[in-house]
């Protein structure tokens, strides 16, 4: 009874020899490894068993689904060729990585010697590429209760990069009841597009605003742009249109008034000058209209200044040729 005993575990020990003796085993120290760009990265495949003396080694690279040899009859070739190399036994060093080599790679042994003569394992590659200067559009001046939209793109990071914005250098949170500087604030905020939108502006929300693209291989900011907020002044709007209309009435008034063909020089002038007063009224009368308008951003520019001033200018001249 013993003897049959001792015989079985015998034939026990005996099969398990063999099949660690006559098996190929692949093992890897890490299936995702990942690199910044432009940096070395090693795709481990180790022999953990084998008893054939020159196994034969293949590595592919599959992207979108179509696998293609990178190691081939113990050389480098394809898209890794004059930068890669083995290391013994198996693993595969990818120099100087760049974004393309982001893919699943597979390391492949073949033993012919081996009862289980084949094994195979799958290592997913990951290259970030940290993210460029972003392209940032923010709106120079926007009237207080209107909508606004600020507005960041990157392109180039990877993994796609998420989106922050900052106000005067202060991360705005993507929930503004989250920080007492926000807590009046009314807007949206969408990390992954980058874009930053005021349902109704506020005094509050004025200042100098940049956005932040930001990946696991680093951060690139855009330069600051100042978003200014003003008030519409509604009684100046409304006053200025009726001083408007009222001096128009008298212009018109003026001009339709009869002359007499006998008037003396010193009347035309005297005429020409009043008409002259009447249209700077006029022109006066508009400005403050358009400072109603315009809020803390009122001032017409030097070529419409310019511009309205040279015709009232012209329609003097014009009028003192007369005489």
């Amino acid at each position: 009874m013993a003897i049959a005993g001792l015989h079985t575990l015998f034939i026990l020990i005996s099969t398990q020899c063999c099949i660690t003796t006559f098996a190929v085993i692949l093992k890897s120290l890490d299936k995702s490894p990942w690199a910044s760009e432009f940096e070395s990265i090693e795709l481990s495949c180790l022999i953990e068993s084998i008893s054939t003396k020159n196994p034969r080694i293949e590595w592919k690279k599959i992207k979108d689904g179509e696998p293609s040899y990178v190691y081939f009859e113990k050389q480098i070739i394809g898209d890794l060729e004059n930068r890669a190399r083995i290391i013994e036994p198996a693993t595969l060093v990818i120099n100087n990585a760049t974004r393309s080599d982001t893919a699943q790679y597979r390391c492949e042994v073949t033993a012919a010697n081996d009862q289980k003569s084949f094994d195979e394992i799958l290592i997913n590659l990951v290259v970030r590429v940290k993210p460029v200067v972003p392209r940032c559009s923010v709106p120079q001046s926007v009237p207080v209760g209107k909508t606004a939209e600020l507005s960041c793109v990157e392109e180039e990071g990877f993994p796609k990069p998420q989106y922050l914005w900052f106000r005067n250098d202060e991360e705005v949170p993507e929930d503004p009841k989250s920080n007492p500087k926000f807590l009046n604030s009314s807007y949206t905020l969408d990390p992954n597009t980058g874009t930053l939108t005021f349902s109704a502006v506020r005094k509050e929300d004025e200042g100098e605003y940049y956005c932040r693209a930001k990946n696991d291989a680093g951060h690139s900011d855009c330069g600051p742009q100042t978003m200014e907020v003003y008030d519409i002044n509604v009684l100046a709007i409304v006053g200025g249109a009726l001083a408007v209309g009222f001096v128009l009435l008298c212009v018109i008034a003026g001009s339709a008034a009869p002359t007499s063909e006998a008037t003396s020089p010193a009347k035309r002038r005297q005429e020409a000058i009043s008409e002259h007063q009447k249209e700077e009224m006029v022109w006066t009368m508009s400005e403050q209209m358009r400072r109603g308008i315009s809020g803390t951003n009122p001032h017409l520019s030097f070529e419409e200044r310019t511009e309205t001033r040279d015709q009232v200018h012209l329609r003097r001249r014009c009028n003192t040729s007369r005489d």
